[in-house]
C-alpha cells in the first residue's frame, strides 16, 4: 500500500510504501475489544463515595421513647430509612484498572494501525512553519488536505512544538498525541489520522 506525503499547502511531494502484513500478521477483533475496554477502564477515577449511617452527621440519641407514642419505633436519626440518613451498599472508592500483557498490547496497536492505513495522511513538517499559535491556520491546512471541519482528526506528531500544541488546543474534534504514546482507542475513534514524517518513522521504529 502506498501512503501519499503532502506538504502544508496540500500538494503531494512523495509517498511511502507499506506492507500491511508486516505491521500485523493477523487480525483479532477480540484483542482490539479488550484493548479498548482496558483504555476506557483505566480512564475511570474510581473516587465515588457515599456515607454509611456511621459516617453521616447526626446524634446517637434515641428520637423518642420506645412505647406509648403510637408511632413506629425509631432509634437513630442517621438510619437509612430517614431523609439525610446513611446509604446502604453505596459506591466506595475503588480501582477499575485492567491490564493486558506486553505482547497483546503491541499486537492490538499494530492491528489498529493496520486497519487505519487507508485513513492516514502524512504531512511533511506539519506545523513547523507556525511563528505563533494560530488555530485558523491549522484548520485551513486540514481543509487543504480534504479533511472536513466536522471530521474527528488524530494528529500524531514526533516532537510537536508548543506553538502547535496551543494552536490545536481549541479544536474540539482534533486531538494531538505523541507518536510513542499511541493507544488503540484514539486510533479507532478518529476518522482521519494526520502524521508528520518523524511520527511515521517513530511508529515504524517503536511498533515494528
Amino acid at each position: 500500500m502506498n501512503i501519499a506525503v503532502y506538504d502544508m499547502s496540500g500538494k503531494q511531494v512523495g509517498s511511502y510504501e507499506i506492507d500491511p502484513a508486516e505491521i500485523a500478521p493477523r487480525v483479532s477483533k477480540q484483542l482490539l475489544h479488550d484493548a479498548v475496554v482496558m483504555y476506557q477502564a483505566n480512564q475511570r477515577q474510581g473516587t465515588q463515595k457515599t456515607k454509611t449511617r456511621g459516617e453521616v452527621a447526626g446524634s446517637t440519641r434515641k428520637l423518642y421513647k420506645q412505647k406509648g407514642t403510637g408511632r413506629a419505633r425509631q432509634g437513630s436519626i442517621r438510619t437509612p430509612l430517614r431523609p439525610g440518613g446513611g446509604i446502604v451498599f453505596g459506591p466506595k472508592p475503588r480501582t477499575y484498572s485492567l491490564s493486558l500483557n506486553r505482547k497483546e498490547r503491541r499486537l492490538a496497536l499494530r492491528t489498529a494501525l493496520m486497519s487505519r492505513l487507508a485513513d492516514i495522511t502524512v504531512v511533511k513538517a506539519f506545523g513547523d512553519t507556525l511563528q505563533a499559535p494560530k488555530t485558523k491556520e491549522i484548520t485551513a491546512a486540514l481543509q487543504r488536505l480534504d479533511i472536513a471541519p466536522a471530521t474527528r482528526v488524530l494528529l500524531v506528531m514526533d516532537g510537536a512544538s508548543e506553538t502547535l500544541k496551543l494552536s490545536v488546543r481549541n479544536l474540539e474534534r482534533v486531538k494531538l498525541i505523541a507518536a510513542d504514546q499511541l493507544n488503540v482507542f484514539d486510533l479507532l475513534n478518529a476518522q482521519k489520522l494526520v502524521l508528520n514524517e518523524g511520527a511515521l518513522a517513530k511508529i515504524q521504529e517503536v511498533y515494528s
